[in-house]
Formats: C-alpha cells, structure tokens, sequence
C-alpha cells in the first residue's frame, strides 16, 4: 500500500485560475496576463536560440540574464537569481529557511500559494487579517522564519508603503519576502530596502509586465549569501535555453515594455472610471487588475453574467471577497466589450 506523508494526503492543493482550452474565443480577464505580445526582440532571439544549441544544456548560473538584470536594478549578479517562475524561487525560500514544525506568515488576502507551499514544507501557518479599511497592523517583535507580502497585494491591487514595509522588516527576526510580482505596474518598489536591510529579499516575475507568463520566468534580488543558499537548492539547470535568451532579450527592451506597462496603466485608469460611473466600488489599483465590486454586492451573479458573455474573470469564495470580482486589464477594445456587458447585466432582472 502507498502511504503519501501525512501533510501531503491532507493538503487540498492550489488551484490556479481557469484556463479554456478554446481561450481564442473568450476575453479572457482572470489571471492577470499581459493583453499585448512580449517585445520582438523576445521572439528573434528565442528563434534564433532554436536548433543546434537545444541539444546542449542550458548555462546553470543562467549568468547572462543575471547580468542584465544586474544593469536594469543597479546590483551586481551576486545579488540576484533566475528562476523557472517565481513559484520556483517562493518554493525554494521556505525550503532554505523554514523546516518542518517552523513558522511562516503572510496577509490575508493575498497569494494563497503561499500557504500551499508551507503544507509542502510541513511548516505551520499564520496569517495577519487587513482591517476593513485594508490596513495591516505591525506585529512587534514577531518572531518567524518568513513573511510573505505581496505589494502590490493580490487581489486586491492596492500598496502598502515603503516606509512600512522598512517598519514591518524591522519588527520581524525572520526574513521579510516582497512579492512584486505586479510592481513594474506601480509607482514605487522595494529594491532599496533589499540593499539597506539584510531581511529583505524582493521576488519579480515576467509573467505579467514583460508578457511572459507562457515561458515561466521570474527572478530574486537578495544580499548574495541568500543567493547562495538559494543556488544550493534550484535545480542545476533551472532556466532552459529559451527562457534566458527570452529574459536578456525582455529586459534589454525597455521602451518596448515601457510602452506597453503605460498602455496598461492608461487603459486601468479609464476603466476604473467606468465601473465608478456604473455604481462599482473599486479599489484603487497599482497593479494590471482592479478589484471591483457591484452596487448589489453579488459578485457571482455578475461573474456569471460575463461567463455566459465569453469574458473570464476571477471570482474567489473567500468570505473577504466574493462580494466582488477581480478583473485583469486587458486591451482598450476588451475593456470597452466589458463595460458593454456589465451594462446588459445591470439592466437584467432577476
């Protein structure tokens, strides 16, 4: 008989946002991917990496991505790691710092994948809850191995400051992991606090802003003997070939993601003001998503209502949050059939 481990039997698992086979033929708003195509130079290169060279392993240090993201942040290669997704870099932080029976944090609601991983680990759970007003109060002096804070926080897309973030880190004795996986949307980060604080370390992802979600790319920023740790743990050849030839290409083109990062903000800020005039309270967001909630709070029914309309949206049964929807921001033409739809079912009886 296969006896799984205790934790493993008992765990429910993460389940990810739906994704159609027949996606082409949806407005597809529910897990916060980019509505425009990565740069071209991301495709020349990716062609130009097939053939011969797939052969050969791919570079373990992944040391020519590094050092481009190296001179796009100001840090040097020893402060940073590629990951295949920053799940992968997430996963590996709990397995470097937390052991089984261990602590590990982080704010309610955010990415819930947070605790998967901890089950895995066998590590134990806390979570701080955000006040109505979705503020979160400073434990002092908390002592845990890791606390995860997602800013902008997901789903919800608002920021917590950088001064509180240095307040938070001070008051902790563990490491303090920010997860910007939506920062490129925002105004400001968290990379300075990663060089004046040793517990601090900064997760990105090129998922969303550089439009690579279907290549699973993402990245630390830590002092390097975080890094170290880290190297000790991935697997040797983390990133294959075309993921850290796609990774150079993506971050050396940052007027092709500037453009489309200001597209995005642009196209966010109308259709918040869209969904205000409708009746909608939305939160203000900093990130490519909003969270928006209907005048009847009955977030299921208008999620209902878009499904049968073809347009995906993330909907959670989360007592926090299914009054309402989470909305990934796609072109200006899916945002303009969205209002449409959300007009038709406002106008809808029951």
């Amino acid at each position: 008989m296969i006896t799984l481990r205790k934790n493993i039997a008992e765990m429910a698992g993460y389940v990810p946002g739906f994704q159609p086979q027949d996606a082409a033929s949806y407005i597809k708003l529910n897990t916060n991917e980019n509505p425009y195509p990565p740069s071209p130079r991301v495709i020349e290169a990716i062609l130009k990496e097939t053939g011969e060279g797939l052969r050969r392993y791919p570079d373990a240090a992944s040391s020519l991505a590094r050092e481009e993201a190296g001179r796009l942040y100001g840090f040097d290669p020893s402060w940073i790691i590629l990951a295949n997704g920053s799940d992968e870099v997430l996963n590996n932080l709990i397995r470097a710092f937390a052991g089984e029976g261990e602590e590990i944090a982080y704010v309610h609601p955010s990415y819930s994948y947070y605790g998967t991983l901890a089950e895995i680990q066998g590590a134990r759970v806390r979570t701080f809850e955000l006040n109505e007003r979705f503020e979160l109060e400073l434990p002092e002096g908390y002592d845990c191995r890791l606390f995860f804070l997602t800013n902008p926080n997901a789903p919800l897309g608002f920021t917590f400051s950088q001064e509180f973030i240095a307040k938070l880190a001070k008051r902790l004795t563990g490491v303090l992991v920010v997860d910007e996986a939506y920062a490129d949307f925002a105004d400001e980060n968290a990379l300075e606090l990663v060089r004046s604080m040793d517990n601090v370390v900064v997760t990105r992802t090129f998922s969303k802003s550089y439009s690579l979600a279907g290549m699973r790319l993402g990245l630390a920023i830590a002092r390097p003997e975080v890094i170290a740790a880290l190297n000790k743990i991935r697997d040797h050849y983390n990133v294959d070939r075309l993921a850290q030839v796609a990774a150079v290409a993506a971050l050396s083109d940052q007027e092709y993601f500037l453009s489309c990062v200001a597209r995005i903000k642009e196209t966010r800020e109308w259709f918040t003001a869209e969904l205000v005039k409708l009746g909608y309270h939305v939160i203000p967001s900093s990130a490519n998503y909003v969270f928006a909630t209907p005048p009847d709070q009955d977030g299921a029914k208008v999620y209902q209502g878009l499904y049968d309309r073809k347009i995906l949206v993330r909907h959670f049964s989360d007592p926090r949050l299914r009054q309402g929807l989470r909305i990934s921001i796609g072109t200006r033409e899916e945002m303009e059939r969205t209002i449409e739809a959300l007009r038709e079912i406002a106008a809808t009886p029951l």
